[in-house]
């Protein structure tokens, strides 16, 4: 029995997990110390915003930035390259809507709560949502447990009778080790992640009917 269904949000709603890995190097490159798109995209892609900034402070020399600020200072490049491009994964969005008709849904992220925002108004999707958790929201990020433990507890339901719905490793991880199903969107072009622990791995969203989850479980 499923009770109800958490959406990760980036690079699953919406295809912006990799502006944050692109916003990350123009900044590097600003401040005069450029990382290569392999570094950038294991020091971002996937990884909680505190661990961004741990891996920053590690590769740049001379950051005097807190975690706080450090979103401050990205945002303008990313909302550069998220304006100039529809970052909406259309054939998720549709699957949430169609699920909040039978089931509670909500949204499990590791942005800053005013980005969820942003994205959730984005796509249009606020009335289907009964809530929605951002980095402020829990301790620690993924792929610690805590964020889909604090949601099943917002939710009033039973973790193991939870889905869940990721892109990154991390993630899937931490969805799992709070005791749920996880779905692992795996799409084509996306830097690869470790998907061996996910109950059900998928191209595309749209692909989804909880008949496969249970079967593939």
């Amino acid at each position: 029995m499923i009770d109800a269904y958490f959406f990760d949000l980036d690079g699953t709603l919406v295809d912006t997990e990799i502006l944050w890995v692109e916003a990350t190097e123009m900044l590097a490159k600003d401040m005069g110390h450029p990382l290569s798109h392999e570094t950038a995209l294991r020091l971002v892609y996937g990884i909680s915003w505190p661990g961004v900034y741990e891996g920053l402070l590690k590769e740049i020399p001379g950051i005097d930035w807190t975690l706080d600020q450090m979103g401050d200072i990205l945002a303008p490049y990313f909302l550069q390259l998220r304006d100039s491009r529809d970052v909406r994964i259309l054939s998720s969005i549709k699957l949430l809507k169609t699920l909040a008709k039978e089931h509670p849904v909500a949204i499990v992220s590791g942005s800053y709560c005013t980005d969820v925002k942003a994205a959730i108004d984005l796509m249009d999707i606020m009335p289907y949502l009964r809530f929605y958790l951002g980095h402020e929201d829990y301790h620690p990020g993924k792929p610690d447990p805590a964020c889909y433990l604090a949601a099943a507890a917002k939710m009033g339901v039973s973790p193991k009778n939870c889905v869940v719905f990721e892109d990154s490793t991390a993630g899937l991880t931490a969805g799992i080790d709070a005791g749920m199903y996880a779905v692992a969107l795996s799409r084509p072009g996306r830097p690869a992640q470790d998907y061996s622990r996910a109950h059900l791995i998928l191209e595309d969203l749209a692909d989804y009917h909880p008949s496969r989850l249970i079967c593939a479980h």
